[in-house]
């Protein structure tokens, strides 16, 4: 998904029944108004920087690497310029018209339109479902029209596709906190971490959910 930690949010190395068994089925299958909170004033998830480096093609072999290199960063820099990388390779598609579609979508969030761009990546989606950021983009819209079951269902996908997706994990973790599920939210920040230890704001998220949970070492 779109905090601001990393450019605009939604990563584990655990295996999906793991990640999934995060998310409550009632998240997933509730549709209540009651339990969705107001709007926030401007929400924001991790997303891709808005300048990307460019990347070489072998892309499973390249993020294998990346990975490794995010977590061995030494300083802020170094991590941001490796997650910039990631971000790059997420954002690659063989489709010309997936890659068209997706800029129009960008342009129509810069833009608020969010219907437009909700349409737009349904296009995405239904012309290349193995593109794991098309499904990431649109949760991330779901997510700020506050459509939180729909949100879910997006996250879900990308992490079928890329369990290490630590924006989607932020994104899932942010969504468990506002429908009040502090302990599941936890296990979502804590998922990010594990895999990007350099997300903005989530190690103060993780510290205050830890003693809100798991209460204060004695």
């Amino acid at each position: 998904m779109i905090l601001r930690f990393p450019g605009a949010c939604n990563c584990r190395i655990v295996i999906l029944a793991a990640v999934m068994a995060a998310v409550p089925a009632a998240a997933f299958a509730q549709n209540d108004p009651r339990v969705i909170p107001p709007p926030k004033a401007q929400k924001k998830l991790p997303e891709a920087p808005s300048k990307l480096p460019k990347v070489g093609a072998d892309r499973t072999r390249g993020l294998d690497f990346l990975f490794g290199a995010l977590k061995a960063a030494p300083d802020e820099a170094s991590a941001k310029h490796v997650e910039a990388r990631i971000w790059a390779l997420w954002m690659q598609t063989p489709s010309d018209t997936a890659a068209l579609l997706m800029l129009r979508a960008k342009a129509a969030m810069d833009a608020q339109k969010i219907d437009v761009a909700l349409k737009l990546l349904d296009s995405v989606v239904k012309l290349r479902p193995d593109y794991t950021e098309a499904w990431n983009r649109r949760a991330t819209l779901y997510y700020l029209k506050n459509d939180y079951t729909r949100s879910l269902d997006d996250i879900r996908q990308v992490l079928i596709r890329e369990p290490r997706h630590f924006g989607a994990l932020a994104g899932l973790g942010m969504i468990m906190q506002e429908i009040g599920d502090d302990r599941r939210a936890l296990e979502a920040f804590r998922k990010a971490l594990a895999v990007n230890p350099h997300l903005e704001k989530v190690p103060e998220l993780v510290k205050t959910l830890t003693e809100k949970v798991e209460g204060r070492d004695i």
